[in-house]
Formats: C-alpha cells, structure tokens, sequence
C-alpha cells in the first residue's frame, strides 16, 4: 500500500506541473499564415476527418500538403482522425475542412491539450511507473517512486509536450516495448515497437539497438533450435504488425510509395527537416554536428545535397556500429539500454534532416538510466532542454523553462546525491580506468574534475539562458545566441557520445542481467 501511496503523489505532482505548463503559450499561438505545430495537429484532424484515406497523403485541391501535409506514418493520421470524431461531437467548427484553418479559441485549446493528457495517462505515464518498479536495482519502493519522480519531471518532455504541443505516444509506445523486453516478452515488444515505428519514423534512432538486442537473444539460443524458432516469430509479429498499420493503404503500391515520400523527403537536403514549416523557424539551430559546422563552413554550398545523404549515412552508420556489433554479440538488458543511448545520440548528431525536438528520442532513454548513473543522466538531460532553449523562447515558454530546469535539478539532487556519485565506479569507467595506463594518478582526482566541468557546465548554460532572454542580440548577428546554444549543446553531445560508448564497449560484467539461454 504504501508504495502506491508514494507513486500516487509522484503522479500527482508530475501532472500538476503538466498543467502548470498547458497554460501557457504553445507554438504558433496567433501567428499566421502557418502557425504552429499546434495547428499542424489541428489541420490533420481536419484532413482525415473531412477526406477519404485515398488523399491524406496527395496534394489536392482539398489538401494543400505545402500547408502542414501530413509527413508521419499511418498511426499518426489514424490518431488524428479519432481526435477529429471527438472534436467534430463538440464542436464542428474545429475540424470543419477549409475554414478551420488557424482556428484559436479557449474551448479548442482546452481540448487539445486534454488529448495530451489522455496520451500521457493512458500511454507514457503508465509505462514510466510499471518500469521504475521492475528495476532490480530499486528493491526499495521509495527508491521506485524516485526514479518515477525523476522521469516524470523531465522538463524537455514536459515543455515540448504539454508547451510546444507535442504526443508522447511513440516514445511511450517505445517505452512500453523496453519493459515488454525487460520481462522477455519478446514478441509484445516487437508489436509495441512496431506501433511506435509506425506512429513516427523518428523511431527509427531506436529500431538498431532493438533488432540487434534481439538478434543477439536468437544468436545465444542457437539459430538450429529456439533461437531459430524466437527469430521466426520474431520475423512474423513484425510482419503482421507493419501489414495491419498500412492495411488501408496497402492496396495501392502508389498510395505506399506516396506516403514513404512523405515519410523520408531526402530532396529537401540535409537541414531542411521543417522548411515547408512557418518561414520564422530556421532549422539551421539544431545541436548537431552538421548545424555546428556549418558556422564555419557553409556545407549547403559546397556539396551536393545527394553527397550530402551518402555523407551523413556513411558517419551516422560508423559512429553506431561499436554499440551494435557489442549488444549483437553480448545481447544483455543493461547493454540494450546503453545502447539505445548511444545509437539515437548517433542518429541525432550526424543523421539526415534533425530537428531540435529530436534530442527527446535520446533523453527518453538516458532516463531509463538514470538510477545507474545520476549524475551523467542528470547532466544530460538538462543540456538537452538547455538545447531547446531557441525553439522555446519563440513559443514563449521561457518561464515554464526557467522554473522546470532549476526544480529538476533539485529533485535529481535530493533523490540521488548526485553530486557525491562521481567517481570512476559510479559512473561505470572503472573498466576503463583499468585498462589505461598510468591510471592511479589521473584518476584519483577524477571525481573532483567531473563535479568542476559539472559546475561548470550549468554555469554556462545559465548566462546563455539569461543573455538569450534578455538581451537582443547585435544587428549584424542576429542568430548570435541560437547559434551559441547549438554550438556548446553540440560539444556536450559530443562528449556524450563517447562517454556511452566508452561506457558499452568496457562493460564485461553486464551486471544484474539474466542470462538469455
């Protein structure tokens, strides 16, 4: 009784700063032509409800895909329309097809962001409580209730969701297939995986880490007997799942390849993820390496945009292979875990077509971690809401940041201690440590090095916070503070990334796993 009692008040608190944020400002909010991802939401419930299957994808008279066409897979399109049967009972006007364009009114941001809230209860919150409860680590139930608050308190997913306005549904349809996985129901994590896959292609950060997991279990199990077997069912849930989320459009291999074209448009080139989006957002401000490097050299104007894609395919798929080749071979529940840090850190530093919102798919995960390594997730997971800061100063959710930020950081400090846990054992480098020499000297004032770089850090990220709020930024620079949050996010994901591989390759113990047999 009394960890339900703890985990009800850690809900409770978790949805009170929900609301706390939903009532303020949220993208787009009364600016046309385009507005926001508000209204991008808003115009898909228009345009499933009002046209048939058939068009939802196709630029018609009816559907002008230039004006927030639809761009995600099925499941997306199918949520939209049941949000649209609900909006068109209460009132026909916010779903009415033509005129309902840029609709703004109190009623309809009231439903809104109470279909925000069912997602999150019904899908992601669920998940995070049934996860911190299966830990091994965590026997104590207070200690689950922590790891929840935590989770629950992450402000990159709160802003973005319950501010910017965004679902939570594929990172926690996600979530529900690593806790399918961490009780070896398999094949219910495949299907709930794939329903995320099939929800938003951004899922694709997560989709290596997942098959070479389970791939690696069918390697251990023998691939002449059940390993064989689990592969097989394994190939068919897929299958199954894939054929009965495109069933509608199946019929027709032009509706297929028109809705993969919407899915993955590589003609827009490396950074234009949002240029059909409103003319105010510039997506050169994401943190990764390509938006980085481009403040020195113009990448755009000096290679091609198709050298472009094989460029970026070629670094992403070589800076995730380590963490794949070792969980294919040493498939372990700790390992998965890592890795699916690691690969979607990958994925969003040197993929195709970033944008900022896209450091959710790794902090999601860094959060299924936090109980390992406080003091490193907790440390990522504030850069990755500092590296949001631009997207969230336009939607005027400065204050929810700056209030969120500095409460999560208070939390994770009285729940964890995480200032206390940074030597090399806690932050998993003794493996390391060991096997480079010279060691004993280097590392005896590692912990004090990792706690100054960690004040140092947060330092940095408040000046930028409060010189991005207050001051304007010189004529001839206008984008002077975008860019200095991208840039120094950037670093720090860079830092990051080899810390979790670091971290993935030195690990031989894969301590508190089963054994997959």
């Amino acid at each position: 009784m009394e960890k339900w009692s703890l985990m009800t008040i850690t809900v409770l608190l978790a949805l009170t700063v929900r609301w706390a944020v939903s009532l303020g400002s949220y993208s787009g909010a009364g600016k046309p032509p385009m507005y926001g991802d508000y209204e991008a939401q808003r115009h898909w419930q228009e345009i499933t409800y009002n046209l048939p299957i058939r068009q939802w994808y196709f630029n018609t008279s009816d559907n002008n895909l230039l004006y927030w066409g639809l761009d995600y897979p099925p499941l997306t399109a199918y949520h939209s329309f049941v949000c649209a049967y609900i909006a068109k009972l209460i009132n026909p006007d916010w779903v009415a097809l033509h005129t309902s364009r840029g609709y703004e009114s109190q009623p309809h941001k009231l439903f809104m962001r109470t279909t925000v809230f069912v997602a999150d209860l019904l899908i992601y919150i669920p998940a995070v409580i049934l996860y911190c409860f299966s830990l091994k680590e965590t026997s104590a139930k207070k200690k689950a209730s922590t790891c929840a608050l935590c989770i629950l308190l992450y402000p990159g997913l709160i802003l973005i969701d319950h501010g910017h306005f965004q679902y939570p549904l594929s990172l926690g349809l996600a979530l529900w297939a690593v806790l399918c996985l961490s009780h070896d129901w398999d094949l219910l994590g495949s299907v709930a995986f794939c329903l995320a896959l099939n929800y938003k292609q951004m899922e694709l950060y997560h989709s290596l880490p997942f098959f070479c997991y389970l791939l690696g279990k069918c390697f251990k199990k023998g691939l002449k007997g059940k390993g064989l077997v689990l592969l097989a069912k394994l190939a068919g849930t897929v299958l199954v799942s894939f054929a009965a989320c495109w069933l509608p459009f199946g019929t027709d291999v032009e509706q297929i390849m028109q809705v993969l074209r919407r899915l993955f448009p590589i003609d827009r080139g490396l950074f234009e993820a949002c240029m059909f989006s409103s003319p105010t957002h510039c997506p050169d401000k994401v943190a990764n390496i390509w938006c980085s490097l481009s403040v020195l050299i113009k990448i755009k104007n000096v290679i091609s945009p198709r050298t472009q894609l094989k460029l970026s395919f070629a670094v992403t798929f070589l800076s995730l292979l380590p963490a794949c080749i070792k969980l294919t071979v040493q498939p372990s529940l700790r390992g998965f875990k890592f890795a699916l840090v690691s690969c979607a850190l990958s994925f969003f530093l040197f993929s195709f077509q970033v944008h900022e919102k896209s450091i959710l798919l790794v902090s999601v995960p860094v959060c299924l971690i936090i109980n390992e390594i406080p003091f490193m997730a907790t440390w990522f997971l504030l850069v990755s809401t500092f590296s949001l800061l631009p997207l969230l100063l336009k939607d005027g959710l400065l204050l929810p940041y700056a209030v969120t930020m500095p409460a999560f950081l208070a939390v994770c400090l009285a729940s964890f201690s995480i200032l206390e846990k940074t030597s090399a054992e806690d932050l998993q480098l003794k493996a390391f440590s060991l096997s480079l020499k010279g060691y004993v000297s280097w590392f005896k004032s590692f912990p004090r090095i990792v706690r100054s770089l960690f004040l140092l850090s947060l330092s940095l990220m408040g000046v930028l916070s409060v010189l991005s709020a207050a001051l304007p930024p010189p004529q001839h620079l206008p984008d002077l503070f975008p860019v200095a949050v991208a840039v120094v996010s950037c670093l720090h994901f860079l830092l990051f990334l080899v810390y979790f591989n670091v971290v993935i390759l030195w690990d031989s113990k894969n301590r508190g796993q089963k054994k997959i047999s």
